[in-house]
């Protein structure tokens, strides 16, 4: 499974990126989970109790030679990208590797070349190492320009408001830059849901399938605040049930 979450900041997309691949790896997958966010996140959702894991060192990357296509900064070629993951992910709760592209610590300016290298490590991965959960920024211009091209699925999460399906209707109708290969699968889930019918609110807003719905949740709620992993601070809550619900579905799907 290669499945990238997107949407608009707010809408719980890292806390169910995060809970997602914990899941997925208590089932017994390999599971690398993808940070491009330039700000702090993920790595709380899935249990680190620091967002400070180091970006790949300037001498691992090269400038793009002439002729050749892609972004300005690559992997050195004597660097293998399942290696270069190894080497540069950390280590999270259930035997999930926790990948970050960088994050800003002052002007950002130096974040182009870690973020393009790691960018072209993920998408050249073996397709059976590992199943990659990506958690991208919120809002359009990294989901949908390259950032998420290593993914066959993307999931828009939404939030039953009308900025939120506003954001989710653009999402929908923009397609992921890829280098070849057939476009991804475009699903949504519905986010911090309050009432009956809100999952088919989304669906009709967005014109996409939703293949699940998490309810609004203090817990979930308490344990972004706490900077702490919901499914470690509340396992058994609504919201954690449900993403465990979707991982079921979506694996369902992917064995049919």
């Amino acid at each position: 499974m290669r499945i990238a979450f997107v949407g608009k900041g707010g809408a719980g997309k890292s806390a169910i990126a995060g809970t997602f691949a914990r899941t997925l790896a208590r089932q017994g997958a390999p599971v690398l989970a993808v940070d491009s966010d330039t700000l702090p996140g993920l790595a709380f959702s899935l249990g680190l109790a620091i967002d400070e894991t180091p970006p790949i060192p300037d001498d691992a990357v090269r400038e793009r030679r002439e002729g050749e296509q892609g972004g300005r900064w690559r992997l050195r070629d004597d660097i293998d990208p399942a290696q270069a993951v190894e080497d540069w992910s950390v280590d999270a709760p259930d035997g999930v590797k926790f990948l970050q592209f960088g994050k800003i610590r002052g002007t950002g300016a130096n974040l182009w070349k870690p973020q393009m290298a790691f960018m072209q490590a993920v998408r050249a991965l073996p397709e059976d190492r590992w199943n990659v959960v990506g958690d991208l920024p919120g809002g359009t211009r990294q989901a949908f320009t390259g950032w998420g091209s290593f993914a066959r699925l993307i999931v828009v999460v939404v939030e039953p408001t009308a900025k939120s399906l506003l954001s989710g209707r653009r999402l929908a109708r923009m397609v992921t830059a890829k280098a070849d290969g057939p476009p991804p699968q475009i699903v949504a889930i519905a986010s911090k849901v309050r009432e009956p019918g809100d999952g088919d609110v989304v669906a009709r807003g967005t014109g996409l399938e939703v293949v699940g719905e998490v309810p609004w949740d203090e817990d979930l709620a308490d344990a972004e605040r706490l900077a702490l992993a919901p499914i470690d601070y509340a396992p058994d809550c609504a919201a954690v049930l449900a993403v465990r619900s979707i991982v079921d579905r979506l694996c369902e799907q992917r064995v049919a």
